[in-house]
């Protein structure tokens, strides 16, 4: 018998959204509410989910964001990473 692949969710809950950015729930319901973080709410208690693509929309978006403010010289010399 052949096993069908599994594919990967195409939702991540709060929860799993603040451990891959390393952040606190907090911080990614503010997002979301806020609307910085593409997101939506579903079932009748209103419970979040953000889209893998939606997620990593995020992400490109930041790092676009923080080259623009290092190339302007925005960010303090301690606060850039050495890499």
């Amino acid at each position: 018998m052949t096993e069908v692949p599994r594919r990967p969710p195409r939702f991540l809950t709060i929860e799993q959204v603040a451990q891959e950015l390393n952040v606190g729930e907090p911080l990614v319901r503010a997002m979301l509410k806020s609307g910085e973080l593409r997101g939506i709410q579903v079932g009748g208690r209103g419970v979040w989910r953000v889209g893998i693509a939606d997620l990593e929309a995020y992400v490109e978006e930041a790092y676009r964001r923080t080259t623009e403010k290092i190339s302007r010289g925005d960010f303090a010399e301690a606060e850039v990473p050495q890499v």
